[in-house]
């Protein structure tokens, strides 16, 4: 596998990736014409059984939905999708698997064999939310749309991983690589991929290509991995009253340097890094009263970047920032204890790139086209970074309908075009497990 770099923000970098990516349309990736993969998707289409299977997704989108609603409210914070992973196994094998389990770190998977070519193909849905349990994910419907946190992102892939093996069982298409439908953990926040990463472990399943259903949405293609890299830091003293422990160094007053010192000096690197990057500080919490110096003080900080050197190099200007901020405040104290500072990685997504005019992404926007649709082509960060770094073909695609408001408590859905985007599915699952003769 040919992994690319990011795409450069300057003139000649992407002068002279337009020209990497000329002589790679004459090399093996680029054997064929766009043309050729549409001709081949009209051919898959054109089987009765495939045809069959498309009219089944539109005929049998009451389910579709019905599933969509019970899933959605099933609370699944991070590390606690156990009950929605329950449920999401039970349909699994109500539909019709050869096998199906949980993991260990809670993925729930079902084989479905092909006819024994040696090859997996993996279409999941992450089971996980970004909603803390306490949420209320009851659905309210307005007219044709579905509000509650979560209806889209992510519960609507697995409503669409659900449609699509369905369709393949009620037409009986039989396919040549084994398909693993999985429903996954640990793709949001400070989950981090855990259920991916889990799954791409050495010794784990054996996955050739990757699909992940991420959202609502047809069209879409991401085939490029935007990584990150996020931090829990505490700042630590003794703590003590404001007036009569006055002088002992502040966890706090350490904290706002550290900041100060990370966008001084982050600011200026990422306004003219050659790759796009960014970094937030998210959450912050310490203290217990306004007249107490606290014994703590802490924060997380999230970095992403198109490119593995930019995301390592604001990486390295955060740590640095870090301690100075600690060695800075702990000069300023009159008395007591020095503070101490532990930066702890919370998070590490990586990067990396499948080509535009790699095979499986080029088999994906040939089925997008041949359905009325535009395939358009980004980054992000999904649970397809983690094959993609790996040089595994990986895409991230939506469910189909329109959505809004996702990580909100207004997020909604609505069910425009819904069965389109679980045909998509269908088709590029199919053109990539390929579909035995007798089907």
């Amino acid at each position: 596998m040919i992994m690319t770099s990011p795409i450069p923000r300057s003139p000649a970098g992407r002068a002279a990736l337009s020209l990497l990516g000329l002589a790679c349309a004459f090399g093996p990736l680029g054997a064929q014409a766009p043309a050729q993969y549409d001709a081949e998707v009209r051919a898959l289409m054109a089987r009765p059984a495939v045809r069959s299977a498309l009219a089944h997704i539109e005929a049998t989108d009451a389910e579709t939905m019905a599933d969509l609603r019970e899933l959605t409210q099933i609370p699944a914070p991070p590390f606690l999708e156990g009950e929605r992973g329950q449920a999401f196994l039970a349909k699994l094998r109500e539909v019709g698997v050869d096998s199906a389990w949980v993991d260990e770190v809670g993925n729930v998977i079902g084989l479905r064999r092909g006819t024994g070519t040696g090859r997996v193909l993996a279409l999941a849905g992450h089971l996980d939310t970004v909603f803390p349990p306490e949420t209320d994910v009851t659905i309210r419907e307005r007219g044709d749309t579905l509000f509650a946190p979560g209806v889209a992102d992510d519960t609507r892939g697995l409503a669409a991983v659900l449609a699509v093996l369905r369709a393949m069982n009620e037409e009986s298409i039989r396919t040549e690589a084994d398909v693993l439908f999985i429903g996954n953990v640990g793709e949001e926040g400070l989950g981090d991929l855990r259920g991916v990463k889990h799954l791409f472990r050495e010794g784990g399943p054996g996955i050739d290509a990757f699909v992940s259903v991420d959202n609502a949405g047809s069209g879409g293609i991401t085939h490029m991995g935007l990584g990150s890299h996020r931090y829990r830091v505490t700042f630590e003293g003794p703590g003590g009253h404001s007036w009569g422990d006055f002088g002992q160094a502040n966890p706090v007053h350490a904290m706002g340097r550290a900041i100060a010192y990370f966008e001084d000096e982050a600011d200026p690197y990422t306004r003219q890094a050659p790759y796009e990057t960014s970094y937030n500080v998210g959450r912050i919490g310490g203290g217990t009263s306004v007249n107490a110096i606290p014994f703590e003080s802490w924060m997380e900080v999230d970095m992403r970047s198109e490119g593995v050197e930019t995301l390592a190099a604001v990486d390295e200007i955060f740590q640095r920032a870090m301690q100075r901020a600690l060695v800075d405040e702990n000069a300023l104290r009159r008395q007591g204890p020095r503070l101490t500072v532990k930066v702890e990685l919370v998070g590490d997504r990586p990067s990396g790139e499948i080509p535009e005019d790699h095979p499986f992404v080029q088999q994906a926007a040939a089925v997008t086209r041949s359905l009325g649709r535009r395939p358009t082509f980004g980054r992000s960060s999904t649970d397809a970074n983690v094959p993609i770094s790996m040089g595994i073909p990986a895409i991230t695609i939506g469910g189909g309908g329109e959505s809004s408001g996702s990580h909100s408590p207004d997020e909604w859905f609505r069910n425009e075009d819904g069965p389109l985007g679980v045909q998509i599915i269908l088709l590029i699952v199919l053109a990539e497990a390929g579909v035995a003769e007798a089907s």
